[in-house]
């Protein structure tokens, strides 16, 4: 990731909504530099939210680790991710943590 765009920018390809919000919960607590770093290595082994339902925690939570609130944060990501998979793609607050993406995602 380029370091003069904001994350949420350089969110691309498939399952962009999805991706966005991961991004903006991990965000949350956390300095954007940080989150540079984890965030390509988190969607190349996770590209998509089933692919992300199917890892393992404890290997996700070693991903976010340095992020800070590991334990929860991947919990989070985890239920965000369960429900996302329903979501009629109408309010983002509707998911789990979609509060954090204030919405953001409804409007890509």
């Amino acid at each position: 990731m380029v370091d003069h765009l904001m994350v949420q920018q350089q969110i691309r390809g498939p399952h962009r909504e999805w991706k966005h919000m991961v991004a903006v919960m991990c965000l949350n607590l956390t300095y954007r530099k940080h989150v540079k770093i984890i965030l390509p290595r988190l969607f190349k082994r996770y590209p998509s939210p089933q692919a992300y339902l199917r890892g393992r925690l404890k290997t996700q939570q070693e991903m976010l680790r340095p992020l800070g609130m590991w334990e929860v944060r991947s919990k989070r990501i985890r239920r965000m991710t369960e429900q996302y998979l329903t979501w009629d793609k109408q309010e983002a607050s509707d998911l789990h943590g979609g509060s954090m993406a204030g919405g953001c995602a409804t409007q890509m």
